[in-house]
C-alpha cells in the first residue's frame, strides 16, 4: 500500500480506459461486425475467438489503433466468409472501425478533479500506447493535457519502455508509479522495470490486455484501487 507522504511522487498515468472510455466502443463495433457477418457455422463466440487471434497478428504487423483494427476486421471476414469480399463489403467493414474513430472522448467519473488534485502535489506524465495521430488527437480533445508536464505516446508498453521513460525524465524508481487498468501493459511491465504501480481496474478492459497481476518485486510496491478518484486518498 502507498503511504500518504508529503514528498512529491512521479505518476505515469495511462489514458485509454483509465482516464476515458475506449474499449467499449471497440466492443460495440465488434458486436455489429459479428452480427453483419452472421456466420452460418460459427457462433458469435467462435467468431470473436478468431478475431482475437487475427488482432494479435495485426498488432505485430500494424501496431495499435484504427488502422490495425480495420485490418483485423477485414482479415477475419476474409478468413470466415463464405463469399468473396467486394469493394462494397470492404467499405462496409471499414465503417465499423470508423464508428470508433468518430466517437467523442468520454472522460471517466471524477478524473479531471482527481488530476487537478494530483497535479498540485506530484509530477504527472501521461503515458499511452497506440498510433501517434490517434492518441495525440484524443489527448487534445480530452481537455486533460494541462494537468501533465509531459505526454509520452509509445508503440508498446514493455519493461524497456518504462526504463527508457524513467531515464528520459530522471525519475527515481522508488518514487515513480505507473497508474493504469491493464495488467499486461501498465502494471506487470512497470513492476518488472523496477517501478511501483497502481492498478485501477476497468470492467471492459480489452481481452488482449488481460493477464494475472504480478507480485511486486522486493523493492517495488503495488497498490490496487477500485476507482481512479481513490488516488486522492494515497497521494
Amino acid at each position: 500500500m502507498a503511504p500518504r507522504s508529503t514528498a512529491a511522487q512521479n505518476l505515469l498515468i495511462d489514458a485509454d480506459d483509465t482516464l476515458w472510455e475506449n474499449n467499449i466502443y471497440f466492443e460495440r463495433a465488434i458486436a455489429n461486425f459479428i452480427e453483419f457477418l452472421n456466420h452460418r457455422h460459427y457462433s458469435p463466440q467462435q467468431v470473436r475467438s478468431v478475431l482475437n487471434e487475427v488482432e494479435r497478428d495485426c498488432i505485430v504487423k500494424h501496431g495499435y489503433g484504427m488502422h490495425s483494427f480495420a485490418h483485423a476486421l477485414v482479415d477475419t471476414f476474409e478468413r470466415l466468409s463464405l463469399e468473396p469480399i467486394t469493394p462494397e463489403l470492404h467499405a462496409r467493414i471499414h465503417s465499423f472501425a470508423h464508428t470508433v474513430a468518430d466517437h467523442p472522448v468520454e472522460i471517466l467519473p471524477e478524473v479531471p478533479e482527481t488530476l487537478n488534485y494530483l497535479a498540485q502535489r506530484h509530477h504527472l506524465i501521461l503515458l499511452t500506447k497506440g498510433a501517434m495521430a490517434e492518441q495525440s488527437g484524443k489527448v487534445e480533445r480530452s481537455g486533460l493535457k494541462e494537468y501533465f508536464s509531459a505526454i509520452e505516446i509509445v508503440a508498446e508498453k514493455d519493461p524497456s519502455t518504462y526504463t527508457e521513460v524513467a531515464a528520459k525524465y530522471g525519475l527515481p524508481p522508488d518514487s515513480t508509479w505507473m497508474v493504469g487498468n491493464s495488467p499486461k501493459s501498465d502494471i506487470n511491465p512497470a513492476l518488472a522495470a523496477g517501478l511501483n504501480a497502481v492498478f485501477v481496474p476497468h470492467d471492459n478492459t480489452w481481452v488482449l490486455e488481460h493477464e494475472e497481476l504480478a507480485a511486486a518485486p522486493e523493492n517495488s510496491r503495488l497498490l490496487v484501487l477500485e476507482k481512479f478518484p481513490e488516488l486522492r486518498q494515497h497521494f
